[in-house]
């Protein structure tokens, strides 16, 4: 919620599963109201590819119209049965957290998860660029 409430201009969020998150949901709509562009990078349905049983693209389609959603869909054969995995988000490039908590109700508010929270300095800007490059060089595509 910090790292949301923090953006000015862009947010890159990934995570393996969304769901059950209506703080989220309404903070990436109120960021969206204030002219954040927001990308979001999350794993895939079994129906498309990915590995989970619901579509969590689709569902986030519909709740943060605003954003940008990517999907590892393209694996070369050594990432053949990978995941989107990660769960950061970064603001700007400003600020990141980087943490073991999906984007569900029970990881908010139920589950023991940890995460480091990071501003200034060079990891925010460069992981920024990381999850930039997945969508420059087309490692994850737009859906």
């Amino acid at each position: 919620m910090q790292v949301i409430g923090a953006a000015k201009q862009i947010l890159f969020v990934t995570s393996f599963v969304a769901y059950d998150v209506s703080t989220i949901v309404k903070a990436f709509n109120d960021a969206s109201a204030r002219g954040v562009s927001i990308s979001m990078l999350l794993e895939s349905s079994q129906d498309h590819g990915g590995s989970i049983s619901f579509d969590v693209i689709g569902k986030m389609r519909t709740l943060v119209p605003s954003a940008k959603l990517y999907a590892w869909r393209e694996r070369t054969a050594p990432f053949a049965d990978g995941r989107v995995h990660a769960k950061v988000a970064v603001a700007d490039g400003d600020v990141c957290f980087i943490t073991s908590a999906n984007l569900t109700g029970h990881a908010m508010e139920q589950n023991m998860e940890a995460g480091v929270l990071l501003a200034g300095g060079q990891i925010p800007r460069l992981l920024h660029d990381h999850l930039q490059a997945l969508v420059d060089t087309k490692t994850v595509s737009s859906v």
